[in-house]
């Protein structure tokens, strides 16, 4: 069976969003209440969202997906898996010669970090985002854009 592609696995939504209450360990780990499994395409449609100058972290994602379905928190971890299938999907896109794509690299782990996963690594997230006016400054091994707080997107 031949492998899927980014952008088979972002329009695969399976059955979800679906919202589910907190148990066990769970519980420890993010409180009480109730999380949303996203569908990847609404995780790549938030990350499509962002304009060029503007930045969004993984937990602003997070925190729309847990409004939109009235959940207590967006899942951490489907999340952040759906938005590296949405960047992988973006250069899918690009290599077919379509000009607008996500802009993947505008997403942003906390803290400002640049995630190291996305396509090209933070090297080739760094001058994208030098490209459209971020300061990026390496704080150890990773990559962090300098006052990301002032560029982040608004809800």
């Amino acid at each position: 069976m031949a492998k899927k592609s980014f952008k088979e696995k972002l329009e695969d939504s399976k059955d979800l969003p679906k919202v589910v209450k907190l148990e066990g360990k769970l519980v420890k780990m993010w409180g009480k209440g109730t999380c949303v499994i996203p569908a990847p395409k609404e995780v790549g449609e938030i990350m499509r969202s962002v304009p060029s100058g503007k930045l969004i972290t993984i937990n602003q994602i997070r925190e729309r997906l847990a409004k939109k379905h009235n959940a207590t928190i967006g899942c951490p971890i489907t999340t952040g898996i759906f938005a590296r299938i949405a960047a992988g999907a973006a250069e899918e896109d690009k290599a077919e010669g379509k000009e607008e794509i996500t802009p993947y690299w505008r997403t942003l782990k906390a803290g400002g970090v640049i995630n190291e996963k996305y396509p090209g690594g933070a090297e080739e997230q760094k001058k994208l985002l030098e490209k459209e006016g971020h300061k990026v400054i390496q704080k150890g091994k990773k990559y962090v854009v300098e006052e990301f707080e002032e560029n982040l997107m608004k809800d």
